[in-house]
């Protein structure tokens, strides 16, 4: 699994920061949004070919980790 984080990069510089793919101007947030479209991984992959299947899968993973953290509770808007 390890191997599969490393292809998700940071960098202040790139997307305004946000996690990409290899350091490539594609986030991990859009790859999940296209997922959650209900596009298929050979639909992602095809309309962006500079991605790999684990690039999804790490993508996958990141959002499982984020998903797994402990953040603190707002209050709720009544």
């Amino acid at each position: 699994m390890a191997d599969l984080i490393e292809r998700i990069t940071v960098n202040p510089d790139l997307c305004n920061g946000k996690p990409t793919i290899r350091g490539k101007r594609i986030t991990v947030q859009t790859v999940l949004e296209h997922l959650a479209a209900g596009d298929t991984r050979d639909t992602i992959l095809y309309h962006f070919p500079s991605l790999e299947n684990a690039d999804i899968d790490a993508c996958l993973h990141f959002a499982a980790q984020m998903a797994g953290r402990n953040f603190a509770s707002y209050p709720t808007a009544a």
